[in-house]
């Protein structure tokens, strides 16, 4: 990615700088390129490409777009400006794919064609690129949907180098071999988002995080990240401590003015933290916190007043 807003492109290890600059100043083509790190498998990365440069050309046959381009060869070799044009169409005039299976000219596998077929769940949205993990990036939709989306040749967070998060861009999510990738383009928007912004996303990461609504994949029978909660021995073990320190407290009551408060505080914490661990209705824990919540203002209270 330059930052006069020319074009940076990455095949095979050589960078190639287009000199023509966007129409739209504040957005900028990024085509994937080749490092390592939270990405495809080095096989499934050429096989994704293999199968997207196959389904584009046929769309560029179909709709000659670039009429002098005769071969899929040909059609890789085109600049990153020349493939969006393409690629643009594709998901404008989706209905192509199925005509693309039917008539197979690149004589795909039956495994090769169903994950072509999926690639008609793509999502096309303007996302905030949230947050960049171990194994994934977390990409958040203008509906507030949080996805777990995987580099293809390249890490998302070497792409994007010392860069500022969130960042804004418009992508194409599409699933592949039970992941979610994005379609090897994205518009990069040159702007900064402020402390209330960032606070929604981060708001918006946890409680779907919290919920169990991260996606990590498009299909629809398994659509939503499988990782809700399950009670182990570990929160048995912290129960039975947590009733202990619930039923002592109740016993410590009197004294001095701040002594008394802390202990109410006290006993208002553990019976929230033994609500949460016995999975109590969430309506129950909120009046159990605001109970808590009051506890703690009224011990400020105290201790403002000490002298």
């Amino acid at each position: 990615m330059n930052s006069s807003g020319r074009v940076l492109e990455k095949y095979g290890g050589r960078n190639v700088i287009q000199g023509v600059r966007l129409k739209t100043a504040c957005r900028r083509w990024i085509y994937e390129g080749r490092k390592a790190a939270m990405k495809l498998l080095r096989e499934d990365a050429d096989l994704f490409f293999k199968l997207m440069w196959g389904l584009q050309f046929f769309v560029n046959q179909h709709l000659r777009i670039w009429p002098d381009v005769q071969s899929v060869k040909e059609y890789a070799a085109l600049s990153t400006l020349g493939k969006a044009k393409v690629r643009d169409a594709l998901w404008q005039n989706s209905k192509l794919i199925n005509a693309y299976l039917e008539l197979n000219p690149d004589h795909l596998s039956a495994l090769e064609q169903e994950i072509v077929c999926k690639w008609q769940r793509f999502i096309a949205d303007t996302f905030h690129i949230f947050r960049f993990l171990k194994k994934n990036t977390i990409f958040i939709g203008k509906q507030s949907q949080v996805y777990v989306v995987l580099g293809i040749q390249d890490n998302l967070a070497d792409i994007f180098d010392a860069r500022p998060l969130p960042i804004m861009v418009e992508a194409v999510l599409l699933p592949f071999k039970g992941q979610i990738v994005y379609d090897g383009l994205l518009k990069i928007y040159n702007v900064s988002f402020g402390s209330g912004i960032r606070s929604d996303l981060q708001k918006t990461y946890m409680v779907a995080k919290q919920n169990a609504r991260i996606i990590t994949k498009l299909e629809p029978e398994a659509d939503v990240k499988a990782s809700v909660e399950r009670p182990g021995k570990v929160s048995q073990e912290w129960l039975a401590m947590v009733e202990e320190i619930a039923k002592a407290s109740e016993r410590m009551r009197g004294g001095p003015v701040v002594q008394g408060a802390a202990l109410t505080l006290l006993r208002a914490s553990a019976k929230v933290a033994e609500a949460a661990l016995k999975r109590m209705d969430g309506e129950d824990l909120w009046q159990l916190t605001r109970l808590a919540q009051n506890a703690l203002r009224r011990l400020q209270t105290v201790l403002q007043r000490v002298k």
